[in-house]
């Protein structure tokens, strides 16, 4: 899942950064969290035409989610001081861990590329999610990469392609998509996200 808060093209983002410092290490170790990137997009930067705090969830389970949501363990905070915003959600496919993850060597990771496609109208989403679902085995072993996942949304009928890179991503043209800085990332449960690029049953990410 992902919310976005998009604010003044003025804004001074060291508040947002100042705040993931504070808040950011509270849910290193939730239950149900897959993992948490806190995104950041700043106006001029990687293309971006506006400052966002953007950040994007992987969920094992929906009893985490309920609680992060209803149960006092999160949500409430960001409504508190933006507003409630709209929360994208999809039904997870496959996610799966790169080099960087799994050596153990890479530092956390720095930057994300989030791209969405549509399911054309009347298409069987089988045809969609295979090739998405190869693009992802395909991308797995990509020097550099942190984790990524595929997943789908099947009222809006979209696909959201989302990845995670120890350092900078690669260029536009080869990974295109929506740029972000990861501020930081808690994955208390990245270990049971992660895994072939196949699909998957019971899980909500």
């Amino acid at each position: 899942m992902q919310y976005t808060i998009t604010l003044p093209a003025d804004y001074d983002m060291t508040v947002i950064r100042r705040r993931v410092a504070a808040k950011g290490p509270l849910l290193d170790d939730f239950p149900g969290l897959g993992l948490k990137a806190y995104l950041i997009r700043e106006r001029g930067r990687d293309g971006s035409p506006v400052n966002q705090y953007a950040p994007f969830y992987l969920w094992n389970d929906t009893v985490g989610l309920g609680r992060f949501f209803w149960g006092g363990a999160g949500f409430g905070g960001i409504v508190a001081d933006f507003g409630r915003p709209t929360v994208r959600h999809w039904i997870g496919a496959a996610a799966v861990a790169g080099p960087a993850s799994a050596d153990g060597t890479a530092g956390p990771a720095r930057t994300a590329v989030r791209r969405t496609e549509t399911v054309p109208d009347g298409a069987d989403p089988v045809g969609t999610m295979a090739p998405a679902l190869a693009g992802l085995s395909a991308l797995a072993n990509t020097p550099g990469l942190h984790s990524a996942a595929v997943a789908l949304d099947p009222h809006h009928w979209e696909v959201v392609h989302f990845s995670l890179w120890a350092d900078a991503a690669p260029a536009p043209a080869e990974l295109p998509g929506d740029r972000y800085q990861a501020l930081h990332l808690s994955a208390p449960g990245v270990d049971e996200l992660t895994g072939p690029a196949e699909p998957t049953s019971g899980a909500t990410r």
